[in-house]
């Protein structure tokens, strides 16, 4: 009895991994299918649920609503600094590497500008993402991974080699001994290229029209300006559509956030600070970060 009891087992245990088991598998499959497709459906609509709006009625530079939750964030992640603690003569330079330093933040902004790019229909979509040096380094090449096309730098200064392509010289928001010039290596980019232009910010707009001007000069459309944030007092937007005459007002501009969004609290500037000059020997780093609190 107790071998006709574990054989009766044996054939129940058969009976429902090899025929049951199956069956179950076999109708249960497209349920399971259509669970996952319907999630990440339903994932890809969330993320489309993100409204951007103009600035103003007939300006082509688009935003988030202010009260989004990207907004929100950002707002609460981006530091700057004053003139004293800077690299520029400027009232507030906002740090980069407050986002690039925060891998929850640094995902969330290239997802974005990624969900953007990748939800334009296939014969608008940029084939290519150009960087301004040197910040935009850092945002673009992540960008071009996440959309699988290729990353292209803009340099100053004729820093790249091979053959290149000069921009007009343009002027920036602080003063320089001279001013600056954009290039590109010629073959970069090709005439059938569309190309996104990223910048950590925008201010007076200079730098970004010499890209534009460099990418068109190379025969390439320009899909769109992009930047995380935006000094609108200084009238970058504007300048892209009025210069040369008008020649780039149908180039839309993409920021995130506004300087204004970026409240007070955000300056890291050190509080109480008698050492003088911002740059500190060595054997000084230590005590001075238990200090301030520079963490």
């Amino acid at each position: 009895r107790v071998l006709t009891d574990r054989f009766r087992a044996g054939m129940t245990k058969g009976f429902f991994y090899h025929a049951v088991l199956p069956m179950v598998a076999a109708t249960g499959l497209g349920v399971v299918i259509g669970v996952i497709g319907s999630w990440v459906v339903s994932r890809k609509s969330k993320k489309a649920r993100i409204i951007f709006h103009t600035v103003e009625d007939g300006r082509l530079h688009f935003v988030p609503d202010r009260d989004s939750a990207i907004v929100q964030t950002l707002a609460k992640a981006v530091t700057w600094y004053g003139p004293e603690f800077s690299p520029k003569n400027v009232p507030r330079f906002y740090d980069v590497a407050s986002i690039c330093e925060n891998p929850e933040i640094f995902k969330g902004v290239v997802d974005l500008f990624e969900e953007r790019y990748s939800a334009m229909p296939p014969d608008h979509r940029p084939t290519v993402i150009c960087g301004y040096d040197a910040r935009g380094f850092i945002l673009g090449a992540p960008i071009a991974i996440a959309l699988g096309v290729p990353f292209v730098l803009l340099r100053k200064d004729r820093k790249s080699p091979g053959v290149l392509v000069e921009s007009t010289s343009y002027e920036k928001e602080y003063k320089e001994t001279h001013n600056d010039q954009m290039c590109l290596r010629v073959g970069a980019i090709t005439s059938s290229d569309r190309v996104v232009l990223v910048d950590d910010l925008i201010a007076t707009g200079g730098t970004a029209v010499a890209g534009i001007e460099l990418v068109e000069a190379l025969g390439a459309k320009v899909v769109e300006f992009a930047a995380v944030t935006c000094l609108p007092g200084l009238g970058g937007s504007e300048f892209i559509h009025t210069a040369h005459g008008g020649r780039y007002s149908r180039v839309t501009v993409f920021t995130l956030v506004g300087d204004g969004a970026i409240p007070q609290e955000m300056c890291r500037d050190p509080v109480g600070w008698r050492e003088g000059d911002r740059t500190v020997p060595v054997d000084q780093a230590g005590r001075l970060r238990t200090l301030y609190g520079l963490e």
